[in-house]
């Protein structure tokens, strides 16, 4: 186990598990087991009294506000199905979970996150969710900047390429925190928080 730690006041982000992100075929798990894991955490957070803040990204149906700036690699365009930024049914409607809705890869960037957690004396975020190098890692190096603990569930999060996946999860999580997989961290909650 590489997480070592929970925080007494901890949160778990949970990041864009919504109708349109959860369809995407991702690995090196699938968007079923990634939700599956992720309800998991937030259904072990509740019950110990933690926020659970789900993250979903949402655009005006126009794109106005849409991330400007060139890319080399395409963006995704045209017309959204309707219901695509819908929270996935296994997390939400817990009327204590905290919403964000985010515009740009990483969740602090133009939200309140920062607001809500420090309200809640939050000190440490567990992360979960789709897609690990854009969302997930976006959000984990913001949280690393905003000067929070930060760990990363990394059998509860997936990407659309497996060697994305790996290079954040070998690479980049461990220097901004701490990873470990779900078992391992409800198991540090269950003693942190038991």
């Amino acid at each position: 186990m590489t997480v070592t730690a929970l925080d007494p006041r901890t949160a778990l982000v949970v990041i864009d598990l919504q109708a349109g992100v959860v369809a995407a075929p991702t690995q090196p798990y699938t968007g079923a087991e990634v939700v599956t894991r992720s309800a998991e955490l937030a259904d072990a957070f509740r019950a110990h009294g933690l926020p659970v803040v789900l993250v979903r990204v949402s655009f005006a149906a126009d794109g106005a506000d849409l991330v400007p700036g060139r890319t080399e690699a395409p963006r995704p365009g045209g017309a959204r199905p309707e219901g695509w930024d819908a929270l996935v049914g296994e997390l939400a409607g817990h009327p204590g979970d905290i919403t964000v809705t985010k515009r740009n890869w990483g969740a602090f960037h133009g939200t309140d996150l920062d607001v809500q957690l420090r309200r809640r004396s939050v000190t440490q975020i567990v992360l979960t969710g789709i897609a690990t190098s854009i969302g997930v890692e976006s959000t984990a190096r913001a949280a690393h900047e905003h000067g929070y603990h930060v760990t990363l569930a990394t059998d509860a999060m997936s990407d659309l390429a497996p060697e994305a996946h790996r290079n954040s999860v070998e690479r980049i999580f461990p220097r901004l925190g701490e990873t470990g997989t779900t078992a391992e961290i409800l198991e540090l909650l269950a003693k942190t928080h038991g």
